[in-house]
């Protein structure tokens, strides 16, 4: 079964959507943006797979919680993380907790929009492996075990060239470069207010 290709423009729709008024960010459109982002894994191949297995149950762990008769504390990250604080349901043993599930997701967001900026800034004929390897050093690879590292960097030799990744992976080609710089903004700004929140409420550490 073919995989829908993905569409930039809905990551930057949905991640747009997903800002409120008061440096908060809807749970939602956030995971939805993250739906579309995980198409991108899916259609890189086992390139991502170190990645994309650990996505889709992230956004799943997510939708339940917001699917449970408690809905609205996790209508957004904050109220999310001060439901679960003030709950004391962070460190509780039998609790998957959604701040720890979403931690996840957001270190996994650091990797790709740093990887699609380096991408983008690339001739259509450069290979893309040596942007890669080095966003992820840059990103996640911290919080990864040795083993998963070498073998994340070694799988990225197998990168095609900018123009070839790009076709592979997306909708349209020449409408995708020209929507990149927009969707990396938002995309910045909703990591950003993320980061300030687990800064926050000092919850970066969670195991």
């Amino acid at each position: 079964m073919s995989v829908e290709k993905f569409d930039l423009q809905r990551v930057h729709e949905k991640f747009t959507e997903s800002l409120t008024a008061d440096d908060d960010v809807y749970v939602d459109q956030y995971l939805e943006a993250f739906k579309e982002l995980y198409k991108f894994f899916q259609l890189m191949g086992t390139v991502f797979g170190f990645v994309s297995s650990d996505v889709k149950e992230k956004v799943e762990i997510l939708e339940k919680l917001r699917a449970k008769e408690n809905a609205e504390s996790f209508v957004t990250i904050r109220t999310m993380m001060e439901y679960e604080r003030d709950s004391n349901l962070l460190n509780k043993k039998d609790y998957v907790s959604g701040s720890r599930t979403l931690l996840r997701l957001h270190r996994g967001l650091d990797f790709i929009q740093e990887f699609l900026k380096r991408v983008g800034e690339l001739e259509g004929d450069v290979k893309t492996n040596a942007v890669c390897q080095a966003a992820y050093n840059d990103t996640l690879a911290q919080f990864h075990p040795w083993l998963i590292r070498k073998g994340a960097n070694m799988a990225m030799y197998a990168l095609p060239t900018r123009d070839q990744l790009l076709d592979r992976v997306c909708v349209d080609v020449s409408v995708a470069m020209k929507m990149l710089p927009e969707m990396l903004s938002v995309t910045r700004g909703v990591y950003d207010r993320t980061q300030d929140l687990y800064t926050k409420y000092d919850l970066h550490g969670l195991p």
